[in-house]
C-alpha cells in the first residue's frame, strides 16, 4: 500500500480511535464497510498514491495511440472584412451561446474536427495553457466542432479546458457550413481559424493545409494585437 500522506494518517488514526466507541449495529458497519472502500481505493491509485492531474490519466493520453487524421484541406474560410455569420449553439451545460453574446470584445471561434482526436487533443491543450494570453488581450474563446454537448462535457472533463466547447450537432455542420469550413466527405469540419472583431466582423481567417496541423499560436495573438491597436487608434 502506498504511504499515507499527513493528513490522511492523522484521519486514520482518528477513525480507529472513535471507532472503538461506536455500539454494534448496521450503522457501524455501513461506517466500516464506507472506510473500507476509501481505503482499498487509495490502496489502487498509481505510483505514491496521489491521484494524477485530471483524475482520468489513462483516458487522457488515449489521443497518443488514436488513429492519425490525416487529409489536405478541401476550403477557403470567409475572407476578412465579411460579417460573421451568426450562430446559436450549446454548450456542455446546455447553455446557448450566441454570437452577439461576445459583442464588444475580440472573438477567436476555433473550429475543430472532433473530440479525442490527437491533434485536437493538443490544440486545445494549447489553448487552455495559454488562455492568460486571451485574456491579456481581451479576447473571447469558444471551440466548436460536431460533437454531441455531452461528448465535449466528458472531453472537457479529462482534458480540464474551461472555455466554451460548442455543439455544432443538430443540423450537423450546420455553422461550420455558414464559415465554409465543412468536410462534406468527413462529415466534420477543417481545422480553422477565426477572429471576430468587437463590431462582429470577421478580421482573421485561417484554414489549416492539413487537418492534423496545429496552427501556430503566435499569428494568431499576432491577429489579435492587431485588432487591439487599431481599437487604440481610433
Amino acid at each position: 500500500m502506498a504511504a499515507l500522506p499527513r493528513a490522511i494518517h492523522d484521519l486514520e488514526e482518528e477513525f480507529a480511535a472513535l471507532a472503538g466507541e461506536i455500539p454494534e449495529s448496521p450503522e457501524k458497519r455501513a461506517i466500516s464497510l464506507l472506510h473500507g472502500i476509501v481505503m482499498e481505493m487509495w490502496r489502487n491509485l498509481p505510483g505514491d498514491g496521489a491521484e494524477p492531474a485530471g483524475g482520468f490519466p489513462d483516458i487522457a493520453e488515449l489521443y497518443r495511440n488514436a488513429p492519425p487524421m490525416e487529409a489536405q484541406a478541401i476550403n477557403e474560410p470567409l475572407p476578412p472584412g465579411t460579417p460573421a455569420p451568426a450562430f446559436a449553439l450549446s454548450d456542455p451545460s446546455g447553455e446557448v451561446a450566441r454570437l452577439e453574446d461576445f459583442r464588444g470584445r475580440p472573438l477567436v471561434i476555433v473550429f475543430y474536427p472532433l473530440d479525442w482526436s490527437p491533434g485536437c487533443s493538443q490544440q486545445l491543450d494549447l489553448y487552455q495553457q495559454e488562455l492568460d494570453e486571451f485574456r491579456r488581450r481581451d479576447a473571447e474563446l469558444v471551440a466548436i466542432s460536431v460533437d454531441s454537448l455531452y461528448s465535449h462535457g466528458a472531453w472537457a472533463a479529462v482534458r480540464q479546458i474551461t472555455f466554451p466547447l460548442l455543439a455544432d450537432f443538430h443540423p450537423k455542420g450546420d455553422v461550420a457550413r455558414a464559415y465554409s469550413v465543412w468536410r462534406e466527405p468527413d462529415g466534420f469540419s477543417e481545422r480553422a481559424l477565426y477572429v471576430v472583431d468587437p463590431e462582429g466582423t470577421i478580421a482573421y481567417s485561417q484554414v489549416t493545409p492539413y487537418v492534423h496541423h496545429v496552427p501556430d499560436i503566435y499569428e494568431l495573438f499576432d491577429a489579435l494585437d492587431q485588432i487591439a491597436g487599431v481599437a487604440q487608434g481610433r
